[in-house]
């Protein structure tokens, strides 16, 4: 099965350097040079907001850059080596990477005040958007079918669907999941929900992957509306646009919408639950931070306590592609 890794792995990386170049203008190795500090004194004397500073320090963990022990952060021999402005014979941060390119202004933004100068209110802000015009709902919708492909086609292969016979995909974008789980097995039906505006470009998708006779539409938000009913309930880089509340929310929506036996599938990239091997899970954290004020991405043992919390019997977590992992519940 291929896998779009070596592309999504390149467009991880530059993710990956905005978050370096912001920890060195925010002098994060500098202010170790002189010993490690506790995560709270670090973040003070760094002048980070309380919302996106864990994930920012644990993103720079998961990167090799920082060591963190019982809540205490150090850098690592070459992060003080390289990158602390105290040592000007070795410091490269002043390298070409880091002059005129302006990628770690909004970052640094976020860091200091929690969410980025232009960022709307809340998700729904983030949504009408990103939904406003068919361009940028075709855009968006293409985004998310590039984030989520490797996904989807691990979850046709991997996920028990030949228990099941409707799927309904929760902010389904485009449907690249629905569409690749319906080319795998023939013996489903699948409902796309999402707002009105997806409906042209999920229809046009799941045209092209030769299974819109098994695919329906249905508009609806899915904080107003109940969720279409469904032996298994998707939601895709869903939960982490919102708040804690809220994605308790939409989970009991799930389960209300599941039968006795069905199944939910939450799939996004899951931060591991140490907090030190997924940079990519943590850089996108910071990316809801600065995009969705209230969102945040998660560990898969967060998760499986809020399906537990709202009824699901049995959870269990399990890695698909890249960076990515799915949560499973059954009712």
């Amino acid at each position: 099965m291929l896998s779009p890794r070596p592309v999504t792995d390149l467009m991880w990386a530059h993710w990956k350097t905005r978050t370096l170049l912001a920890a060195v203008e925010l002098g994060v190795f500098t202010a170790l040079a002189a010993g490690p500090l506790p995560a709270e004194e670090l973040r003070e004397r760094l002048d980070l907001h309380p919302r996106p500073a864990a994930d920012f320090l644990d993103a720079l963990v998961a990167l090799g850059l920082l060591e963190r022990t019982r809540g205490v952060y150090a850098g690592t021999p070459e992060a003080l080596e390289f990158l602390d402005a105290g040592k000007p014979a070795s410091y490269l941060g002043d390298s070409f990477l880091s002059r005129g390119t302006g990628l770690g202004d909004d970052l640094v933004s976020v860091l200091r005040t929690g969410k980025a100068p232009d960022a709307g209110q809340d998700g729904r802000d983030f949504y009408a958007d990103r939904y406003a015009t068919p361009a940028s709902t075709g855009a968006f919708q293409r985004d998310m079918t590039a984030l989520s492909m490797g996904s989807a086609r691990a979850i046709a292969e991997r996920f028990p669907w030949e228990r099941y016979r409707t799927l309904v995909d929760v902010g389904c974008a485009q449907g690249a999941l629905p569409g690749w789980v319906l080319r795998r097995h023939p013996h489903l039906t699948a409902v796309g929900f999402d707002l009105p505006p997806a409906g042209p470009g999920f229809e046009a998708y799941l045209t092209r992957l030769g299974v819109a006779d098994r695919a329906a539409f249905h508009p609806g938000d899915f904080f107003r509306d109940e969720l279409p009913p469904a032996d298994v309930v998707v939601l895709g880089h869903v939960l982490h646009n919102w708040s804690e509340p809220e994605k308790l929310q939409l989970l009991r929506k799930a389960y209300a919408a599941l039968p006795p036996g069905g199944a939910v599938v939450v799939y996004e990239t899951l931060i591991d639950d140490e907090r030190r091997r997924n940079a990519v899970g943590l850089i996108l954290s910071l990316i809801m931070h600065a995009e969705v004020p209230g969102g945040f991405d998660y560990t898969g043992a967060q998760g499986r306590e809020w399906l537990h919390l709202v009824g699901f019997r049995e959870t269990r977590v399990e890695h698909l592609d890249g960076p990515e992992s799915m949560l499973v519940g059954f009712k």
